[in-house]
């Protein structure tokens, strides 16, 4: 497979989505701290199935909390997932736009979660809040929808090219 130093996407391109998701979740995250007071108190939008309620999570996703040291933990593990994404997106290959895009998506959603972690003790700013009485999904924001998304993306792009080359002799 013949490789680029930046795949399809310009580096430039890659960094200007990495950053409209970054200032797109603070932007949403301030408009929550702002305007959803107190926090903790589901403020309805459609009925009880979608509300807005803004949490200060201090652990990772689905509430996941190493103790004391979770923010210290979760600040280290983001920087070298960063790390890790921008060494993917520049070994990708000429054709990989999704890839790309996938790559650029959870870059800039871990690093909107990560402005939270070193601006506040508090945690990273959830307000998103999905669900049906008591069955909540976990409240979420922005940064966190870049990353699922993204996420999906890349392991469809990932399965697809391991069965590519599977099927290559």
């Amino acid at each position: 497979m013949e490789r680029s130093n930046g795949g399809v996407m310009p580096p430039a391109r890659f960094l200007r989505i990495v950053a409209l998701v970054v200032v797109v979740d603070a932007f949403t995250k301030s408009l929550a701290v702002e305007a959803l007071t107190p926090a903790y108190t589901p403020h309805p939008v459609w009925g009880d199935w979608m509300r807005l309620t803004l949490v200060y999570n201090p652990g990772a996703a689905f509430g996941l909390y190493l103790g004391p040291y979770s923010r210290w933990i979760f600040m280290a593990l983001t920087l070298l997932a960063l790390v890790v994404m921008w060494r993917l997106y520049r070994q990708s290959a000429r054709d990989a736009a999704w890839r790309s895009w996938a790559l650029a998506l959870v870059s800039g959603g871990a690093l909107g979660n990560l402005v939270d972690r070193i601006r506040s003790p508090r945690g990273v700013v959830d307000f998103l809040d999905v669900g049906v009485g008591a069955w909540r999904w976990p409240t979420f924001n922005v940064a966190d929808m870049a990353v699922s998304t993204g996420a999906v993306i890349l392991a469809v792009v990932l399965w697809n090219e391991d069965a590519e080359q599977a099927r290559t002799p």
